[in-house]
C-alpha cells in the first residue's frame, strides 16, 4: 500500500507555532485540573520542538 503524502502550505515552524497557540488557548478556557495541565504540557512540547527545529535547521554547526 503506497504511503499517503501531504503537501503542506505552511512551514513546519508555522504549524508548530499554530498548534502551540491553539493548545494554550484551549487550556486557558479550562478550569484548573489534569486536562488543563496536559494541554499546557503538550504546548510546552511544541515549544521545545520549535527550538530544536531552529537549532537543526540553522546554518551554523554546533561547537565541539
Amino acid at each position: 500500500m503506497p504511503r499517503r503524502r501531504v503537501k503542506h502550505t505552511s512551514t513546519f515552524a508555522d504549524r508548530l507555532a499554530a498548534e502551540r497557540a491553539r493548545l494554550r488557548e484551549r487550556a486557558e478556557r479550562m478550569p484548573h485540573g489534569k486536562q488543563r495541565e496536559e494541554l499546557l504540557r503538550k504546548a510546552g512540547q511544541m515549544d521545545t520542538a520549535s527550538h530544536m527545529n531552529e537549532l537543526l535547521s540553522s546554518s551554523q554547526s554546533p561547537k565541539q
